[in-house]
């Protein structure tokens, strides 16, 4: 989730568990420690393909977070004690901060790698979009409720642990919304006769009403979009991958296997200009993908050549007007959204989008 989400969950729960002791000050310390796990941003891994799937690495793991929690509450007990409150309350404290931080990203569509040192693929459960206010302004309303009162008294403790009730039901209410497109997904393509090798589904952005639909299947991919309030079958919409041709030219490329493992394989790949750009189609929404990567690019005498140390592809300048048709399509499920239409830029060059 985006950093903002993090400090007030950590705010929240360190509020709730330790203010009555520390008072405001469990506020700034929780926020702190609810963002310690995304400062792994801050190591360049080598390239842009390293950089984005090493991140949410071993700063996410479940095994290190937990060691990290001990750590930090056998340091805090020993140059920072405080007689009120015992060192399992501290660390029990300090490790729902942590623990909460990786769980809430593994409910996102990105990849976290709650098994590292294993290298199990990451787990993307997909159920809510990296930014979401209905989950985000219950734990932000009790945080200012808690700066504005205090949390020495009742009023102050009672909003953390409200807030944390009412977004994690929001949380697992979710999971009820990837069944639903789960099952109108497998149902379109039973329809349509597809057995497709993979399947995705996601929310749309900032709402878990109107929901995306990936199915891949060889050199084509299908898209499709449905919501709550739909009454009719979802409409798949077929689109080009290329994966045949672009494999051979990118058959000993690591970083081509690494975002394949990485994402499940849900690729799309487009030439352009002479350079094979991989695009990781589960992340942002139809046309607008921010992870792209030209793995090689094509030399004079006409061959590919594989990259070395891979940059991002341009992506299109972000337009959140673009939001706007989603909101239509989730409330009306007639409304002309043509999703081919908005994955046409993809296979452009910069200049041309």
């Amino acid at each position: 989730m985006d950093s903002i989400t993090q400090a007030v969950l950590g705010a929240s729960l360190q509020g709730a568990l330790l203010g009555r002791w520390q008072g405001r000050k469990a506020l700034l310390y929780g926020a702190m420690l609810g963002t310690l796990p995304d400062m792994d941003v801050v190591i360049d891994y080598g390239d842009a393909v390293a950089n984005m799937t090493y991140h949410r690495g071993f700063s996410h793991s479940l095994l290190v977070v937990a060691i990290v929690s001990v750590l930090l509450a056998w340091l805090v007990r020993r140059f920072r004690p405080h007689p009120d409150y015992s060192g399992l309350r501290l660390w029990l404290c300090i490790w729902l901060v942590l623990t909460t931080h990786v769980l809430l990203d593994a409910f996102t569509t990105y990849g976290t790698q709650l098994f590292w040192p294993f290298t199990t693929p990451p787990v993307a459960i997909s159920s809510i979009f990296i930014i979401d206010p209905l989950y985000t302004v219950p734990l932000l309303a009790a945080v200012i409720i808690a700066l504005a009162v205090g949390l020495r008294r009742r009023l102050g403790v009672r909003a953390q642990y409200a807030a944390l009730g009412l977004s994690t039901l929001y949380l697992l209410s979710t999971l009820a919304g990837k069944q639903m497109a789960e099952q109108r997904l497998d149902q379109a393509l039973t329809r349509a006769g597809i057995e497709p090798e993979a399947v995705f589904v996601s929310p749309t952005p900032f709402n878990t009403v109107l929901w995306r639909l990936v199915a891949v299947d060889g050199d084509d991919y299908y898209e499709g979009l449905t919501s709550w309030l739909d009454r009719n079958p979802p409409r798949l919409e077929r689109l080009p991958r290329r994966v045949s041709e672009a494999r051979a030219a990118l058959a000993d490329s690591p970083q081509h296997q690494r975002l394949r493992w990485f994402t499940n394989d849900l690729l799309r790949y487009d030439l352009i200009d002479g350079y094979w750009v991989v695009t990781d189609v589960r992340l942002g929404m139809t046309g607008y993908h921010p992870f792209r990567f030209a793995l090689s690019r094509q030399t004079e005498d006409g061959t590919q050549e594989l990259i070395d140390s891979v940059e991002m592809w341009p992506a299109p300048e972000r337009d959140l007007s673009g939001l706007r048709p989603l909101w239509h399509r989730a409330l009306n499920e007639h409304y002309p959204l043509s999703l081919g239409a908005l994955a046409s830029g993809l296979s452009l060059s910069p200049g041309l989008r």
